[in-house]
């Protein structure tokens, strides 16, 4: 049967939308004097530029997310909330650090069309199914958080993420920086791992273990747990008795609570190393664990207030100021270097019109999103690699010496090991 003209209309159009997003074709979208291949944000005078926005906003690990979302309406106030001339309006969504939460965000994203470029996540359950969804819709993804190695791996994370970058740090460095650490400056000869299965904590688990094992340490086990998993003392039991002499388990906040409180219980534990991550450099991981956080070690990037410097100190006198509280985490600079990040991209790629009408052309946003070079953003240098990885990663060890919540301060509680 012989198709309508709007109906072939329609199928010419998808298709070309289609091929232009999977292979780069030459058909193109034409808004007014912008042509692209994937798509044309057109901008009306006086209308707002959208700024898409999805991370954990719920839950324990709220602060995780909570933060670089104000980290990110930070910068844009520092800009006058101007973009382009245009005001700048944030649409957030709450991903729940995992993936269904992520599909949800994304596709609530994806139905703006208004929508130019994505912030987040902070969560890599959330980022591996979002990114795609967000890409076949023609948005640019910048993660503020994400940190599994899947995310930018060209051979194994599958087609969709061509508009994904990060500039968190890819996990797998920290794993093996761990792994060096434990090895050459700790002398350990045997560790074990535990990791709860999801994307980035099982990611960074198996690039310690790969690296510790190339190295010539020896891994005594490697324990496999659900995220919700709240008894953990039979898998504890077990790990034990393979004597290791550290154990390493970069899981999430209420998961790491209970090992480190159930450790506390079992015979043998006394004299191992316990070694979490930076998802528990969080004031809120105090007042879940209680005392038993004290002592508890963690591998992260340079997050307390001295390495980081000036602008981080003054970013934290502009989040008391706006928000009217401390920051639970460390993570509110990644959420103002993303959008920093994609503000001079936009900037660079735009064409405003005699009338004052923008157009944002998407493929030209995400080569100049993936082309940053030399960015000096309070995280550290920022220059994108072509998979998508955009930050350096330097280990830094912190640990955890008061239980009160009230104590919480990157470099002091947990304090910086030398």
């Amino acid at each position: 049967m012989a198709l309508s003209k709007s109906r072939a209309l329609l199928l010419g159009a998808s298709l070309a939308g289609a091929l232009a997003l999977g292979t780069g074709t030459a058909w193109a979208v034409k808004e007014g004097p912008v042509e692209d291949p994937v798509r044309v944000v057109k901008i009306a005078k006086g209308a707002p530029i959208v700024v898409g926005f999805y991370t954990v906003l719920s839950g324990p690990d709220v602060g995780q997310g909570l933060d670089p979302y104000r980290g990110a309406q930070i910068a844009a106030e520092d800009a006058g909330n101007k973009l382009l001339g245009h005001p700048v309006k944030f649409q957030a969504e709450d991903d729940g650090c995992n993936a269904e939460g992520g599909q949800t965000a994304a596709t609530k994203l994806a139905a703006n069309k208004q929508v130019v470029v994505a912030l987040g996540s902070n969560c890599s359950p959330s980022s591996l199914p979002a990114a795609p969804i967000l890409w076949k819709a023609g948005i640019p993804d910048i993660a503020t958080g994400a940190a599994s190695p899947k995310l930018t791996d060209v051979k194994t994370r599958g087609a969709g993420y061509e508009g994904f970058t990060r500039v968190i740090y890819n996990a797998l460095f920290e794993g093996e920086a761990l792994a060096e650490w434990a090895k050459n400056t700790k002398k350990f000869d045997s560790v074990a791992a535990i990791h709860d299965g999801t994307p980035y904590v099982q990611g960074l688990v198996e690039a310690f273990v790969n690296k510790f094992k190339a190295m010539g340490g020896k891994v005594v086990a490697v324990e496999a747990i659900g995220a919700q998993d709240v008894d953990m003392r039979p898998m504890l039991t077990r790990l034990v008795t393979t004597k290791p002499q550290m154990v390493f388990f970069p899981t999430y906040i209420a998961a790491t609570a209970h090992i480190v409180q159930q450790a506390k219980e079992i015979d043998g534990f006394k004299n191992i190393m316990l070694m979490g991550s930076d998802n528990v450099a969080d004031k809120n991981f105090l007042a879940v664990a209680g005392k038993a956080a004290v002592g508890l070690t963690i591998v992260s990037p340079p997050l307390d207030t001295e390495s980081q410097g000036g602008p981080y100190k003054e970013l934290l006198v502009k989040y008391k100021k706006k928000f009217g509280e401390d920051p639970n985490t460390p993570w509110s600079p990644y959420g103002y270097d993303a959008y920093m990040m994609a503000a001079k991209a936009i900037e660079k790629v735009a064409v405003t019109d005699k009338d004052g009408t923008t157009y944002i052309p998407i493929s030209k946003l995400q080569e100049a999103i993936i082309g940053t070079k030399g960015m000096k953003g309070i995280t550290g240098d920022i220059t994108c690699r072509p998979n998508g990885d955009c930050a350096q990663f330097h280990a830094v060890f912190y640990q955890f010496t008061n239980p009160d919540p009230n104590t919480f301060e990157i470099g002091k509680n947990p304090k910086t090991l030398m």
